[in-house]
């Protein structure tokens, strides 16, 4: 009765290894393959009398043998055992990759657990290699990674005109502040406001004024370089960082660019549109406590600008 109990258990044992939905694998102490369960036979297409006493390494060339040895030999010599990541390595045997939903990747993504197995000595004799396919989890989560990245891009861009929205601009302001008052080099901020705004969009429509906007976005950005920074400020205004920049090459810049949109009409739906903007220049100051501070004084003297009608740059002292 106790032979049946013990043969009954061991068939049991044996059904269980086969039919389980992870790999396993038994090596030796020279790596040859004394167990190959259902899952490996699945999806390497070997059957396990066909493989077992073959060599691991012999038998499947493209592992990364002396990366995966080393991990076997830790297993081995600290008789401590070891987990390999999809994301340190997104798989260690090269199958392919059947699940309909998750079409997105051609292989299999695995995570591995290496565990020593001791002879009645308490020697560790073998090694057993567990096989996980984690190929639903690593998808959703690299999809996921990249909507996380698309949002943030999203939230660094201004949806319309394709520069930075008011949030990233602040962020860089912040950021040259910064580095203005450790190093004490010199940076200018400028604002530039479309004059009249409101009136073109009430004679020609918001969709004209939109484009507009994007084209004013435009032209500011291909007129910076690629240290500077351009952004939405708010509404019909747009913010410039020049680093490395002295107050009186701001100005020339400002000017120069209202200069060119004023000489330059825009031509939309067979109406030439003319424009012209207000601007501000405003240097850093080493009294500057915040770099809010340094934005003000930049909107104050914008409002000059627009008081006295537009199409003009002012700037400090």
């Amino acid at each position: 009765m106790a032979d049946l109990d013990a043969m009954n258990e061991l068939h049991w044992l044996i059904d269980m290894v086969q039919t389980i939905e992870v790999g396993l694998v038994v090596l030796d102490r020279d790596y040859n393959i004394q167990l190959w369960n259902g899952f490996m036979e699945n999806h390497s297409g070997i059957a396990p009398n066909d493989i077992k006493g073959d060599n691991l390494f012999k038998r499947f060339p493209d592992l990364p043998a002396s990366w995966l040895k080393q991990k076997m030999e830790t297993v081995f010599t600290l008789k401590n055992q070891a987990f390999i990541s999809h994301e340190q390595r997104p798989y260690v045997f090269q199958f392919n990759n059947y699940h309909p939903i998750t079409g997105q990747s051609r292989y299999m993504y695995q995570n591995l657990s290496l565990l020593p197995l001791t002879s009645l000595t308490g020697k560790v004799s073998h090694i057993s290699i567990i096989v996980y396919d984690v190929t639903n989890a690593a998808l959703t989560r690299r999809n996921l990674l990249k909507a996380q990245e698309t949002i943030t891009q999203l939230q660094k861009a201004d949806e319309l005109t394709g520069i930075a929205s008011r949030r990233q601009w602040l962020q860089n302001l912040d950021s040259e502040f910064k580095r203005c008052q450790r190093y004490q080099t010199s940076a200018c901020i400028l604002l530039f406001n479309i004059d009249n705004f409101a009136k073109i969009n009430s004679d020609f429509g918001y969709d004209c004024g939109d484009v507009i906007l994007a084209s004013v976005a435009k032209k500011l950005s291909m007129s910076i370089r690629e240290t500077d920074s351009v952004g939405r400020y708010d509404g019909n205004t747009f913010g410039v960082i020049l680093p490395n920049t002295p107050q009186d090459q701001a100005i020339v810049f400002g000017r120069r660019f209202l200069h060119k949109l004023a000489t330059h009409p825009f031509k939309i739906e067979g109406n030439a549109i003319t424009l012209t903007c207000s601007a501000a220049v405003v240097e850093f100051g080493v009294n500057f406590d915040s770099a809010r501070f340094w934005l003000q004084h930049c909107e104050t003297l914008l409002g000059q600008a627009k008081a006295q009608g537009g199409n003009l740059c002012c700037h400090g002292e």
